[in-house]
């Protein structure tokens, strides 16, 4: 488990040495419908998590390398396909590829549609229990071999002493390299965040 961005003052920068690190930011999206009440606070969110991102490069020095998850491509080709997902992510890539960061391609395509598959196949239901069984151990495992993936290129490309930055979806199970110190930036909006979908959630049991 990562440490939180609270508690980065306890090991001093030094004790790093040329340990790899990584700053791991949950993956918060708004569609084109999003309520103005849920906008505010995805946009203080994504204000956070820059203000946040910040401090840790003071800190720990500049980041070299970014990973984000449904990228399947680096570099440019990365940057369109970011673009047209979430601005906000986007933004904070593109600041630091200006100075030299590089994004690289984190996500395989085929996996990352099998897995998203799999889960819409969850969310819809099932009235047979055995059929609930299969289709969720299929994607355990898909989601199971794409976070083995995204682990591999994260071990592959970032370099010993350097920072990274991954944007990823809460809940996870990427299991990160054993030799990279790993800080959750956790923004005090996120939690914000959390009690708007479970007040919408309830609001909406409450009209059943």
């Amino acid at each position: 488990m990562g440490e939180e961005l609270g508690h980065i003052d306890k090991p001093s920068v030094e004790s790093f040495g040329g340990q790899r690190k990584l700053f791991v930011v949950p993956l918060v999206l708004r569609g084109s419908d999003a309520p103005a009440d849920y906008s505010e606070r995805f946009d203080m969110y994504w204000q956070q998590v820059r203000e946040q991102l910040v401090k840790l490069e003071e800190k720990t020095g500049p980041v070299e390398c970014i990973y984000h998850e449904a990228i399947v491509a680096g570099g440019e080709d990365g940057l369109k396909i970011l673009e047209k997902m979430n601005t906000s992510s986007c933004s904070i890539v593109k600041e630091r590829c200006e100075r030299g960061a590089r994004l690289e391609a984190t996500d395989d395509r085929e996996l990352a549609e099998e897995s998203m598959d799999w889960e819409r196949m969850l969310l819809g239901g099932f009235l047979s229990e055995k059929v609930a069984r299969m289709v969720s151990q299929f994607y355990v495992e898909a989601s199971r071999k794409r976070y083995d993936h995204m682990a591999k290129r994260i071990d592959e490309s970032l370099k010993p002493g350097e920072r990274g930055i991954l944007f990823i979806t809460e809940g996870h199970s990427l299991q990160f390299p054993g030799d990279t110190q790993v800080f959750s930036v956790f923004p005090p909006a996120l939690d914000q965040i959390h009690k708007w979908f479970r007040d919408a959630s309830a609001a909406d049991l409450g009209k059943e």
